[in-house]
C-alpha cells in the first residue's frame, strides 16, 4: 500500500510544515523526499512509501506510524540538489511525450472525440 508521503507527519510533537519536494508516486519501491521542521530546525526527510510486496506503510516507522528519517544538516543541501535535478529530467520526459501526442494526429483526433464526449457526458 502507498503511504502518501504529504500525509506523514510523526512524531506530531517534533514534525510541522511538510513540503514534498519528490515523490515516486504509488509506484513500486517509492520513496520521496521532503523539507519540514523537525523540532525547531529545517530538516530535508527521506522515506519508502510503501508499497504491496515489502513494508506496506513504508520506512521507516515508529510505533507502527510512518515517520521520516531525518537527513544529517550537511546532506540537505546535496539531496536538495540532486532532487532538482530528478525533477528536470522528470519533466523533460513528460514534455517529451506531450511532443510525440501532438505529432500524432491520428492520437490526437480520438483525444478530442474522447474529451468531446465527457462535455456531452456534463449535460
Amino acid at each position: 500500500m502507498y503511504i502518501d508521503p504529504n500525509t506523514v507527519t510523526s512524531p506530531k510533537s517534533k514534525v510541522r510544515s511538510v513540503k514534498v519536494l519528490y515523490d515516486r508516486g504509488p509506484v513500486e519501491y517509492s520513496w520521496s523526499i521532503a523539507r519540514l521542521i523537525y523540532g525547531s530546525e529545517e530538516r530535508i526527510g527521506i522515506r519508502w512509501n510503501g508499497d504491496e510486496n515489502d513494508s506496506k506503510k513504508g520506512v521507516p516507522l515508529a510505533n507502527a506510524h510512518p515517520v521520516w528519517f531525518i537527513l544529517p544538516k550537511e546532506l540537505g543541501p546535496i539531496v536538495e540538489s540532486k532532487v532538482e535535478e530528478l525533477k528536470g529530467s522528470r519533466d523533460a520526459e513528460l514534455f517529451d511525450g506531450y511532443r510525440q501526442l501532438a505529432a500524432d494526429e491520428e492520437q490526437e483526433a480520438e483525444a478530442k472525440e474522447w474529451i468531446e464526449g465527457l462535455i456531452g457526458d456534463a449535460y
